[in-house]
């Protein structure tokens, strides 16, 4: 009998350090798996996809590769301030990225609904669709685990993938500062002329 209370005994401490081991491991790896995510995506066939703008119609990366080279950028939450800046820049210069043969679509886990108040609000002029599972972020590298003010959560990073008419990932930004993104998207945009 004492010898199989030891055996409980000693197999309890084990136990515990092996979890938390095995959990910082697998946190370990799924950041190392995440920061690869949307860089790995430069050179390959971008992701197909068919989701919903503001209005409900269906949108495929194969329609609007066939009209010309796309700006895909991935952004957290409607109205937000971060989401608005990045969104009215494009706006701002959506002439120049439209005379560089190309479009701008942004994609949230947001609503149509959504993404109709955000539209309206900062009169957006390119679409926004609603990815409400997140299969396209996910697709894409870009739903990952996110830090603010310690709280550790899911959630889309701010990425921006340049695709060119043959659907090839030809740049990508990962963990996009909004201040000044634009030009890069633009700079982006001149090399594929």
């Amino acid at each position: 009998m004492p010898t199989s209370k030891k055996t409980s005994k000693q197999a309890k401490p084990l136990t515990k350090p092996l979890a938390i081991k095995k959990t910082a491991a697998d946190t370990s790896k799924a950041k190392k798996a995440t920061v690869a995510g949307a860089s790995s995506l430069e050179g390959r066939k971008a992701p197909s996809f068919m989701l919903a703008d503001r209005q409900g119609n269906r949108v495929k990366l194969s329609d609007l590769i066939a009209k010309g080279n796309v700006v895909l950028y991935f952004y957290p939450k409607d109205m937000t301030p971060g989401c608005t800046t990045e969104a009215c820049s494009f706006r701002d210069n959506i002439g120049a990225i439209r005379k560089l043969g190309a479009e701008v679509v942004g994609i949230s886990g947001d609503s149509e609904a959504s993404h109709q108040k955000f539209t309206d609000k900062y009169a957006l002029n390119f679409p926004l669709l609603a990815d409400t599972d997140l299969t396209v972020a996910k697709a894409y590298g870009v739903y990952k685990m996110k830090s603010l003010y310690g709280r550790q959560f899911m959630g889309i990073e701010r990425t921006t993938f340049v695709i060119d008419k043959s659907g090839v990932v030809r740049k990508a930004f990962p963990k996009v500062k909004v201040n000044g993104h634009t030009d890069q998207v633009v700079e982006a945009l001149k090399e594929l002329r």
